[in-house]
């Protein structure tokens, strides 16, 4: 079993559904008293909240870079970064290791193509929806991503740094993202992406009549593969 380095903190609600899974899917596997290798580092969630408030991606970039090639020295296979809106500077963790870098959005791709889908629903912060960096990614896979309007997608990422990353949960805000997720369906979403680590605390298969693709069980799926491989 490969030892798994996870950038984590960003939130610390995300990153503890992580390693729960982690935890859970390598005993699955191997029952008894095993748990996942994992290597974490976690920062300060605060700090990468005031630098998006003041657009400055690049020293975000700089430390996530720093705490991935940590991670590598410390033992770890292979790096997780435990968000999705974070992914915007893939780059530059990228080219701060030697190991492989497991990327959210790729790993999600691959299940929507395995779905059979090509036209889905995109939910995650401001960052995530408004810019291209994610959309793109989904795009070299052959998927169009439908995202709400300006005031939905206010509504949505709101309530991720609102409440969410706070751990909080509230049925009104479950009833807001269920109404926007249906008006996406009606532009002829397919399916509906969780593009911020935290909504699977929210929303779930059950909630939705489209199929629903989970980015932090996805990732976990796959770096418990990617765990196991020879």
């Amino acid at each position: 079993m490969k030892t798994i380095g996870i950038i984590g903190g960003l939130s610390p609600e995300s990153t503890m559904t992580y390693y729960r899974w982690l935890n859970e899917g390598v005993r699955e596997r191997l029952g008894g008293n095993h748990n996942a290798k994992t290597i974490i580092a976690s920062v300060d969630f605060q700090e990468f909240y005031d630098l998006k408030q003041k657009g400055d991606w690049e020293t975000q970039g700089e430390i996530l870079a720093t705490q991935a090639a940590n991670l590598q020295r410390g033992g770890a296979d292979f790096i997780l970064l435990a968000t999705n809106t974070m992914h915007k500077v893939a780059a530059q963790i990228e080219a701060a290791i030697d190991i492989p870098f497991l990327h959210l959005a790729d790993a999600t791709a691959d299940r929507i193509q395995e779905a059979g889908l090509s036209r889905i629903a995109l939910l995650g912060t401001i960052h995530t929806m408004a810019e291209d960096f994610y959309k793109d990614r989904l795009k070299a896979h052959g998927i169009e991503a439908l995202v709400p309007d300006k005031e939905g997608q206010e509504i949505v990422s709101g309530i991720i740094y609102d409440e969410l990353v706070r751990g909080i949960v509230s049925d009104e805000s479950r009833e807001s993202y269920k109404g926007i997720i249906a008006g996406l369906e009606q532009q002829g979403a397919q399916g509906v992406i969780l593009g911020c680590t935290e909504i699977t605390k929210l929303i779930g298969p059950k909630d939705v009549n489209i199929q629903v693709f989970d980015t932090t069980r996805i990732h976990v799926e796959e770096a418990l593969k990617h765990a196991f491989e020879d």
